[in-house]
């Protein structure tokens, strides 16, 4: 039986999506992950170039909240697919010629879920006002944390860059008093 929590174990009562997204609720997101269906989001998830090794039923709900093992690299990408109105291309390690991105989502989806992770008052719910995550300018924030607590991510972007950070014990042990 799958039981997900939000990180805080607190309940929140009804929220909007803004809320929901915002503040990195992981009730609503298994919940709208499983109104999509494991397999739309397998799909979607592989759009933006995850490249997940099994299909949707092999991870269940827990798709909705990064059940897959994916690197840096790949998730971090998939966020530049965003701050790209929904082209998604492969990374590009020197300036120069690049391959033609291709749409993988639709452009006014891609700007409302921007503006909803750049909101500071969406996030508030569960980072506060006056978080880390606040930005002088504008930019998109993400942050995630596996079950065991073993490690956390947060990826953001602007109109011109897009930066993945990870923070983790790499002998899978859980960290203690990080967040």
């Amino acid at each position: 039986l799958y039981l997900p929590r939000n990180y805080d174990e607190g309940y929140k009562g009804w929220v909007s999506a803004r809320s929901a997204l915002g503040a990195s609720l992981n009730l609503p997101a298994v919940r709208v992950g499983q109104w999509v269906g494991v397999d739309a989001l397998f799909e979607r998830l592989n759009a933006v170039g995850l490249d997940l090794p099994h299909g949707g039923g092999h991870y269940g709900a827990s798709l909705a909240l990064g059940s897959a093992d994916v690197s840096l690299l790949a998730l971090t990408n998939a966020y530049r697919t965003l701050a790209n109105g929904g082209l998604h291309g492969p990374p590009r390690w020197q300036p120069g010629r690049a391959t033609a991105p291709r749409r993988v989502a639709d452009a006014a989806a891609v700007r409302l879920v921007s503006d909803i992770l750049a909101d500071n008052g969406a996030r508030a719910l569960t980072f506060g006002l006056d978080s880390v995550l606040a930005t002088r300018g504008w930019a998109a924030v993400k942050t995630g944390t596996s079950k065991d607590l073993r490690d956390n991510w947060c990826v953001g972007y602007t109109d011109r860059y897009t930066v993945g950070v990870w923070v983790g014990n790499a002998d899978g042990e859980a960290m203690h008093a990080v967040s």
